[in-house]
């Protein structure tokens, strides 16, 4: 973490088109001032104490955008994140500098690289909350521009309120974008956080991740199981672990009678590529 505590988010100059990256800077936080025409007055305490616990976790995951005002900065868009970077005790952050007032060479910038580069699935989530809060985009929109579906969008965008320790656990791979998916179905924070713990330490697929909140929702709402579920094959399990190595990614066995059904999940059609070429490479 102290190689992040300046505020770079991980991946962060693949969201600017190259011969673009000259004007991303890392800027002292006390040169920047906010926008006096900002139409925002006021922001939510605890959606501000939120990004500030998700920065110290993973660093600022998007850049604010500024323009010059002599030795100073201006703020254009992120000033949430700006307030949030300063309750984390950040001395810079990560900066997009423009030179003009044109909104929509930042948002082409973006949409480019979301539809172009392998960001993780934390960092798109934040890009595509970007475009919403600081380019007014609709989910739809750009689900349209990125050629996702809105909901695809809008769940990806939900990463984000996942607690921080969930997050650093996505962003250092001990969790797939599943396995968080699976974790947006609870409430109850604490039980979230000790599931992902479980998940990651033993190794869990997405369907037994999904199988532990269902059975967690269950004992918050008094609802029994409707019957004991009989113990999975060792074999089985061992069979899902090896073709997640083989893979890369996370597989699910459902197995009954002789019968049953193998579910591969994949982030992205980059990944669904690398599983179809380990299929059918020579």
């Amino acid at each position: 973490m102290a190689s992040r505590r300046s505020g770079l988010g991980k991946g962060l100059e693949a969201l600017i088109p190259a011969g673009r990256q000259s004007n991303l800077e890392a800027i002292s936080l006390n040169r920047i001032r906010p926008n006096p025409n900002q139409p925002r007055k006021t922001f939510s305490q605890e959606a501000l104490e939120a990004l500030t616990e998700s920065i110290r976790s993973v660093g600022v995951l998007q850049p604010i955008v500024v323009r010059r005002d002599g030795f100073e900065y201006v703020l254009v868009a992120g000033e949430r994140r700006w307030r949030a970077a300063q309750e984390a005790g950040l001395s810079e952050v990560p900066a997009l500098i423009r030179e003009t007032d044109e909104a929509g060479s930042l948002t082409e910038a973006l949409i480019e690289n979301l539809q172009r580069e392998d960001l993780s699935p934390l960092e798109q989530a934040a890009a595509f909350q970007q475009l919403e809060e600081d380019f007014g985009m609709t989910h739809t929109e750009i689900g349209k521009r990125v050629g996702r579906s809105r909901s695809a969008v809008s769940n990806t965008i939900r990463l984000l309120n996942l607690s921080p320790a969930i997050q650093k656990a996505l962003a250092e791979g001990e969790l797939s974008a599943g396995h968080a998916r699976a974790l947006l179905g609870l409430d109850d924070t604490a039980l979230a956080d000790h599931l992902a713990e479980r998940s990651a330490a033993d190794g869990w697929s997405v369907r037994q991740l999904e199988d532990a909140v269902r059975a967690g929702k269950g004992m918050k709402t008094g609802k029994r199981p409707s019957g004991p579920r009989a113990p999975r094959p060792a074999a089985i399990i061992e069979l899902e672990r090896r073709l997640a190595d083989q893979l890369g990614t996370s597989v699910s066995i459902s197995y009954r009678k002789n019968k049953g059904r193998v579910v591969l999940n994949f982030d992205g059609l980059d990944q669904l590529e690398q599983i179809y070429r380990r299929f059918f490479s020579s």
